[in-house]
């Protein structure tokens, strides 16, 4: 059950995206305008279809004039040194656009399939414009580029939460689609395991199906990634070891960037969210046990059987990452370097990361783009990567990072995630005709 985000819960600040919100603001007005509830209930002559003609029509323009801002911050990211653009200002929140957002064609197109300018009760809500946001980065990687990368989260974005990848699951047969199509395909979860038989019967479902394809070429299966841990355990697609999967070496594909950080600092970074958890564990009472590995340290309900309180979860990610923020653990004195780290709200457990999943898809996007051997000049862009997650809130949200190094899609479940491909199919298939 995938029931992690209730409504009053997302009231709270650090469970919101101030770029939909501002898109809610905007269009609350027209919808106090022309909605017309009382035509529910009168007969005297007044027309719902004209009236939410009236509605689309403002919307559309509403969303066509965030387009223009949208453009004109794209054009102010190019120079750093001119003042912030008129978006920034309004949403300070606000982070980099790899591509144009075709907006009103977007909302056009949930219209059609969500009859929000039908609506007369129920204003455009948080998840009408989320969705109206993913259609438009989906048509601006299709129809108006090239899409050459798509990763994608595990729990709640592929699977339900603490489920696996099952051979029945409409997810293999779209994901398999993208392959065909010469996309490559990176899983990117924060399941830190170390060994590919635990990957395997996470993601037995898609692996089989890869191996077992008849429409893919034996090079197009190898166009398949299982990056663990957010950004530490690389796994390719093997047909010939047990369990379809070859681990990576490290040295093989990290990053520059990555390569700097020490096992000194590494080590220190973890210490100091262990203590951390520690006393989040002591001072919330929570039924919780402390797990260390070698990247990464968490805590996890000590009764499988039993659920810590979502607010208690909230709570020991934002001291803990709070407390890495403020600290001097993870830094490397001899290069002043700094690790990064992911601390967050897996559902059921809290964990905090080496990395995070803007280093995960750099890594698919620099492995893809030249293999082992190559250079950032050969990475796959940003703007040819489209990152699927249903984590994207600034706080204890693994998915957030991600926004930073490509085009992202948010979603709440599976079921979304299919529906989100079937669009991606559709535009893409309109661009190959």
């Amino acid at each position: 059950m995938t029931t992690r985000y209730r409504v009053e819960y997302a009231l709270k600040t650090h469970r919101r995206d101030q770029l939909i919100e501002w898109i809610k603001g905007l269009l609350a007005v027209p919808f106090v305008l022309y909605s017309q509830p009382t035509g529910v209930f009168e007969t005297n002559g007044f027309s719902i279809a004209q009236t939410s003609g009236e509605a689309h029509r403002r919307y559309a323009e509403i969303m066509r004039d965030i387009e223009v801002m949208v453009d004109d911050h794209i054009t102010h990211q190019s120079d750093a040194t001119r003042v912030p653009s008129k978006l920034k200002l309004l949403v300070p929140t606000i982070g980099t656009f790899f591509t144009r957002l075709p907006l009103e064609a977007a909302f056009k197109f949930q219209d059609r399939k969500r009859y929000i300018s039908s609506r007369r009760f129920v204003s455009p809500s948080f998840n009408d414009v989320r969705l109206v946001l993913n259609s438009a980065q989906l048509m601006a990687v299709t129809t108006h580029g090239t899409l050459r990368l798509a990763t994608f989260d595990g729990d709640v974005t592929l699977y339900d939460d603490g489920e696996s990848l099952l051979p029945s699951s409409p997810v293999v047969p779209r994901i398999l689609d993208l392959m065909r199509k010469n996309v490559k395909v990176g899983i990117v979860t924060a399941a830190g395991y170390t060994t590919a038989d635990r990957y395997y019967a996470r993601l037995h479902g898609l692996l089989d199906a890869v191996a077992g394809s008849p429409q893919l070429a034996p090079a197009q299966r190898q166009n398949l990634v299982i990056m663990g841990g957010e950004a530490n355990y690389l796994f390719e697609f093997s047909a010939s070891s047990p369990h379809l999967l070859a681990p990576v070496p490290r040295e093989r594909w990290l990053t520059a960037e990555m390569a700097a950080w020490s096992d000194a600092a590494i080590a220190s970074l973890l210490d100091v969210a262990e203590a951390a958890l520690r006393d989040c564990i002591k001072n919330l009472n929570l039924p919780a046990v402390l797990m260390r590995k070698d990247r990464a340290v968490g805590v996890i309900p000590g009764d499988p059987s039993v659920r810590i309180p979502r607010e208690s979860l909230e709570e020991t990610v934002l001291v803990v990452q709070k407390i890495l923020e403020l600290s001097v653990g993870g830094r490397d004195y001899d290069g002043s370097q700094v690790v990064p780290f992911c601390a967050f709200n897996g559902g059921r457990d809290v964990f905090v990361d080496i990395g995070d999943k803007s280093w995960g898809v750099a890594v698919c996007q620099k492995w893809f783009g030249g293999g082992a051997e190559g250079g950032d000049a050969d990475r796959i862009r940003p703007e040819q990567t489209l990152h699927v997650g249903d984590q994207f809130l600034s706080a204890g949200s693994n998915d957030f990072k991600a926004r930073s190094v490509s085009t992202t899609a948010w979603i709440a479940s599976p079921a979304e995630t299919v529906e989100l491909l079937d669009e991606l199919a559709d535009f893409m298939g309109k661009k190959l005709s």
